[in-house]
């Protein structure tokens, strides 16, 4: 069974940085493409990053310039490098591995506010 364990969510300014981290177990992890969603209330659940096994990423325009996903394999990680971060950025980040219909996280809540 996959498991993943996001961290790195808090209480940030505008225009500050944040950086979160997910922690994978239980499967291959260097064959998963992985991603990050995020999920403010009364919304649908929408991708903000994305990097395939390879490598290659994918941000929507929302976040692009801004979001950087990256991973490490030999520890099992993706990271979320979030700068320039703006109110409508405040929502819960929730971890995936292997699409829509893979496996989630818990999630972790991050707040953009003065």
């Amino acid at each position: 069974q996959v498991q993943l364990v996001e961290s790195g969510g808090g209480l940030v300014q505008p225009g500050g940085s944040l950086r979160l981290s997910c922690a994978v177990s239980g499967s291959i992890f260097s064959g998963y493409v992985m991603g990050w969603y995020r999920q403010a209330p009364g919304t649908q659940r929408e991708l903000v990053a994305r990097i395939t096994s390879g490598g290659s990423t994918f941000y929507p325009d929302s976040v692009k310039g801004r979001f950087t996903i990256s991973r490490d394999n030999a520890k099992n990680t993706v990271y979320l490098q979030m700068n320039s971060l703006k109110p409508e950025d405040t929502a819960v980040y929730y971890c995936n591995a292997g699409g829509q219909n893979g496996d989630w996280g818990q999630g972790t809540q991050v707040t953009v506010s003065t």
